[in-house]
């Protein structure tokens, strides 16, 4: 591998300076373990094996000057140092002991380029570092990832406290804290103090339900570790971090006190108004929400769908990420450009390109759409990282996804209905974590009296495959139209019903909708006169 000539990030990781360089262009994480080739290829994860014959002749109780660790902190602690020909540290030792306070080696750290080596052939039965000068008992014990992170805190608090660290890093947290559950149970408020990094984020999520209720708490740093704070003189800051560390809470339990700026925040977010004034005197305008939209087959979803993706173009300054998985690009864009044309464009096949320059110029042109089409069947994790990139590196604030079928075919389960539940909960979830407006297409089942494609009133219980679309979605809409009608008038005329409203509980018919076969638009309009109903008079 050569020498070390750096150290950075790693990806598979998150750390944020574990991922060594070397002089032939390979990379190896010392956190997790990865080994990266020097074309960027991850080859494997491999563990680096303890020297043999580890040679402790030279090393000695001494203080850590350069990182600012005592010398009574390094002797409660058993830590050792050895010095080069110039008299500068050039590795620690830090003792591993088994259930009989009896030492069974020492973790290596060289100094150098970071790395550790651990002893060879240690038990499983090995305790935490700093676990054989602890009580096992009291009102406080603090957890870090890091043995120098353990003897910062220490000594930051005078050695008043308990604290021990994992062993192994962040990686091995849970398995670590598993095997000395009943010894950490013995204190009243256990305090986890992981670095403010990916890994260690990631650990804390995996080892915070291990405690009984009411005695964990989380530490949040400013700082990268807690070493950070020590050689900064900031252990007055850590301190107060340490104090006010907060309960843990099981995720998504929140203490009432904590919400005052999300509310303040969630008072900002104001809602758009639809384009059809009918649709929001019930749902009071478009917000950052799942709104599930649902018809039967050809009853105009995708056309319903356009007209708000360029109403919101005009009437917001925000971005809108398409995903129209049935069709490609080119025929999505030329949907989009009709709605500014006031044509079908996609008919017109004889028409001069260079004609149309201008719808383009107001829609695509822009730069404020992002499309994604494809008629293979995308897997959940792929959708969700194309709408992640289109929310986070192009800022689109509304996400259209047309449809939620294909989605599902592209389950390996086989179980529609689970793989239905599925996708909706990571879609809800995905809403709410980017804070953006969803439109969801989804289709019916067959109903069992008049067929939706002759005018058959839609119902929540129709949505095909699972009752999670109901459940998850914070609106659904629903498009109405016989298209078997005598009439012209009502074959092009659509009605636009929430079936559910989770913002106002309002629900019901809403509005009409007329097609127009000259400007490809759906327009608003009142109630259809149905030549068959002799009662009708113009209203809902």
């Amino acid at each position: 591998m050569g020498k070390i000539v750096s150290k950075g990030p790693c990806d598979p990781c998150g750390s944020s300076d574990g991922n060594m360089l070397y002089t032939d262009g390979t990379r190896y994480c010392f956190v997790c373990k990865t080994f990266t080739g020097s074309t960027g290829e991850i080859v494997e994860k491999v563990i680096i094996e303890p020297k043999q014959g580890q040679n402790m002749q030279n090393a000695t109780l001494s203080h850590i000057k350069n990182r600012g660790i005592d010398r009574a902190t390094c002797d409660k602690y058993g830590v050792k140092v050895s010095f080069d020909a110039k008299g500068e540290i050039d590795k620690h030792y830090y003792p591993w002991f088994d259930y009989n306070a009896d030492v069974i080696g020492y973790k290596t750290r060289v100094v150098e380029d970071k790395a550790f080596y651990c002893p060879a052939g240690a038990p499983a039965n090995t305790m935490l570092f700093g676990q054989q000068v602890c009580k096992g008992f009291g009102k406080y014990i603090t957890i870090t990832e890091g043995e120098l992170d353990c003897l910062s805190v220490a000594q930051m608090f005078e050695r008043k406290y308990d604290v021990v660290s994992v062993r192994n890093g962040a990686s091995s947290a849970l398995k670590e804290l598993k095997a000395q559950l009943a010894f950490l149970e013995g204190y009243d408020t256990i305090v986890v103090c992981f670095d403010n990094d990916k890994a260690g984020k990631d650990a804390i999520r995996e080892v915070q339900d291990l405690f009984s209720p009411g005695k964990l708490k989380i530490l949040k740093m400013s700082k990268k570790d807690p070493n950070e704070y020590l050689l900064s003189a900031g252990s007055r800051d850590f301190i107060k971090a340490w104090w006010d560390a907060r309960d843990y809470a099981p995720e998504g339990i929140v203490n009432g006190a904590d919400l005052w700026g999300s509310l303040v925040e969630y008072r900002k977010t104001k809602s758009i108004p639809y384009p059809w004034e009918g649709l929001n005197v019930l749902t009071r305008g478009i917000r950052e929400e799942l709104v599930t939209i649902t018809s039967g087959s050809g009853m105009g979803k995708s056309q319903f769908v356009r007209e708000l993706e360029d109403y919101l173009l005009g009437a917001t300054p925000h971005n809108i990420g398409v995903l129209a998985l049935e069709e490609t690009v080119e025929r999505t864009g030329m949907g989009i450009m009709s709605i500014a044309a006031n044509r079908t464009l996609h008919l017109e096949e004889e028409a001069d390109m260079e004609s149309l320059r201008p719808y383009f110029d107001k829609t695509l042109g822009t730069g404020r759409y992002l499309l994604y089409g494809n008629w293979d069947s995308p897997t959940v994790e792929s959708l969700l990282s194309k709408i992640r990139f289109m929310v986070k590196a192009n800022d689109c604030k509304y996400i259209v996804l047309d449809h939620l079928s294909i989605i599902v075919s592209a389950q390996e389960n086989g179980d529609e209905r689970k793989a239905i539940d599925e996708v909706m909960t990571r879609l809800r979830r995905l809403v709410a974590e980017l804070n953006i407006g969803m439109f969801l297409i989804s289709h019916l089942r067959r109903s069992g009296g008049t067929s939706h494609e002759e005018g058959g009133r839609i119902s929540l219980g129709e949505l095909r495959g699972s009752q999670s679309i109901a459940q998850l979605s914070d609106m659904v809409i629903g498009l109405e139209r016989d298209q078997q009608s005598e009439s012209e008038e009502l074959r092009n005329t659509t009605l636009i019903r929430v079936l559910k409203n989770r913002y106002t509980g309002e629900t019901g018919p809403a509005c009409y909708l007329k097609y127009s076969r000259d400007t490809g638009r759906m327009i608003e309009v009142p109630k259809p006169c149905d030549p068959e109903d002799d009662d009708f008079k113009g209203e809902f």
